[in-house]
């Protein structure tokens, strides 16, 4: 049993990982601002508390509960709102980083696991899947805030000596996605296909990305768990699947839906995504093992079931 924070633990992806630290019997604190999270996804059993990770309050929550196990989450995540507010995207992300690093140095913080992007962190890639050796070329200020703080963690574990994993994610999906405030295209085409409207595809739809189950993703944050040194592992299935593709898939899940409309390509988008999981198969034995059509079929239950409770 451990003292764990996990930030962004209302949120998706955290929510679900804080589930699992409690379920495993752990005292779990979780820092949340709630300007996407929601405190019904808080689990049973853990701590919210309502602050900004900037904040010296965060900081103080940090050291005063004797937090053991930093598990950071918590972001600003929008691409295109880095775009527009590169400034905004660096306080949060870089700059709430090391408020909560200082903190963890000055308390009893012992691992940092950290949230970074398989996606935007490589850029336009040279090879597919790209493995974590993989050249790193972010072309947006949300990857270089990833990449950033990539780099401070490894300064903090080579002067603090704070033991430090980074965990690059594939595009993430499940249930408890937020198709309006953390933009993941598999929650915001079954919003649409649930609600009767008619989803819009950018361009012609060849785009690919690699679809990884939140399920997945918590297994490989409990494999981490306590490992030593300064480490990066992919999170990803290494398999590439176009957004048309995506889009008749998730109409089958749904039981039926409209056709999508294609609009423009946005500007600047990357062609193709797809990282290489096989690192953290090999040395931790994690197997991302949810195939894409059976965690298609819970995340379209789960908003389904939502989408009734309306």
């Amino acid at each position: 049993m451990a003292i764990i924070c996990v930030t962004g633990g209302a949120g998706f992806i955290g929510s679900h990982v804080a589930d699992a630290y409690v379920a495993a019997g752990d005292e779990v604190v979780i820092l949340d601002d709630l300007s996407s999270g929601r405190k019904e996804n808080v689990p049973d059993g853990a701590e919210l508390l309502v602050l900004d990770i900037r904040s010296p309050e965060a900081a103080e929550a940090i050291i005063g509960r004797g937090v053991e196990i930093l598990v950071h989450h918590a972001a600003q995540m929008d691409v295109r709102r880095s775009v527009e507010d590169p400034r905004f995207d660096a306080d949060v992300n870089i700059g709430g980083l090391l408020n909560l690093l200082e903190a963890a140095r000055r308390g009893s913080v012992r691992q940092v696991v950290f949230a970074s992007t398989g996606g935007a962190i490589y850029g336009e890639q040279e090879a597919f899947p790209a493995g974590e050796d993989h050249p790193l070329r972010p072309l947006s200020p949300y990857g270089v805030s990833k990449l950033a703080g990539e780099r401070y963690l490894d300064y903090y574990h080579m002067e603090h000596g704070l033991d430090v994993t980074c965990l690059r994610y594939a595009n993430v999906y499940g249930p408890r996605q937020n198709p309006h405030g953390e933009a993941g295209v598999v929650a915001i085409f079954l919003d649409r296909i649930l609600s009767g409207k008619t989803p819009v595809i950018n361009g012609d739809g060849l785009q690919t990305r690699d679809y990884v189950y939140v399920g997945d993703v918590v297994e490989a944050n409990m494999a981490v768990r306590s490992l030593p040194g300064f480490r990066v592992y992919n999170v990803g299935t290494g398999i590439e699947i176009d957004v048309n593709t995506l889009y008749e898939k998730l109409r089958e899940a749904a039981g039926g839906g409209p056709e999508a409309e294609h609009g423009p390509a946005k500007p600047g988008e990357q062609r193709r995504s797809v990282i290489d999981p096989s690192r953290i198969r090999e040395e931790l034995g994690v197997p991302i093992g949810t195939s894409f059509e059976e965690g298609l079929r819970h995340t379209a239950n789960w908003f389904r079931q939502r989408a009734a409770t309306r």
